[in-house]
């Protein structure tokens, strides 16, 4: 499916409406996907309240795709369960985008078989809609930092499943795979760190983190960073994603 489509729904942008580059680089720009306006109020008055962030729009899940491709975004928050065009659909779409902003899923339901979908279909986090303002807002940040964010209420139990998911001797085999420089490079990401905090701690170039990423990520078959925090922590490599010591 090309990635103007979604759905059978033509959300490829009419000529003069390609997706803008003008910005502000010092606020995070976050666009809001929900199919209940006063969920799409709420959201834009809270994180519209922290000078840092600002909300550019907010869709639905059939206006999604369109609303990104028009709008220079750092952040989508994504919910899942909408008709007509669900988030999962909006969540494979932005993925197939050449540049695509970072998605978090928010939502009102934290059953695991959702929250670990969405991380294999290549979400960055997933955030309760009940979550503190504050705390929404500081995960928002993070979130635009390249950090990996689970809400408290199920990170325990989705590290835990991906733990149970494959043999952890298979998963230190595969650290085999990876150079030192790699392993260090993996523990760090399963820490958390954003790459250019990875560049401080090794004193190297962000593009060489990048590289590294990317490296690592073809070498263990992993196709986002979630799933290579994950790997990080299954593996023994690191203790878990709040593990930043």
């Amino acid at each position: 499916m090309p990635p103007g489509r979604m759905a059978g729904v033509d959300v490829t942008p009419a000529p003069g409406e390609a997706r803008s580059s003008g910005f502000d680089a010092d606020r995070v720009r976050v666009l809001v996907v929900d199919d209940e306006v006063l969920v799409q109020q709420g959201l834009m008055a809270i994180l519209g309240a922290d000078p840092g962030i600002e909300v550019v729009a907010a869709t639905d899940g059939v206006g999604a795709l369109t609303a990104i491709l028009r709008h220079r975004l750092d952040v989508v928050l994504l919910d899942l369960h909408m008709p007509r065009v669900d988030g999962m659909q909006v969540l494979a779409a932005v993925r197939r985008l050449d540049t695509p902003p970072v998605v978090a899923v928010l939502t009102g339901f934290d059953a695991d078989d959702t929250v670990a979908a969405a991380l294999a279909a290549g979400a960055a986090g997933y955030l309760l809609k009940d979550t503190e303002p504050a705390l929404l807002a500081q995960h928002v940040r993070s979130l635009a930092l390249g950090r990996t964010v689970l809400s408290s209420g199920v990170t325990s139990r989705i590290v835990d499943s991906f733990l149970q998911g494959r043999p952890s001797i298979e998963d230190r085999s595969r650290l085999q795979l990876l150079s030192n420089r790699h392993r260090e490079v993996l523990a760090l990401i399963g820490r958390g760190c954003t790459n250019a905090e990875i560049a401080a701690a090794l004193h190297v170039a962000i593009p060489t983190v990048k590289d590294h990423v990317t490296a690592i990520m073809s070498r263990l078959g992993l196709d986002n960073r979630v799933r290579v925090a994950l790997f990080a922590v299954r593996s023994g490599l690191v203790g878990g994603p709040d593990d930043r010591g």
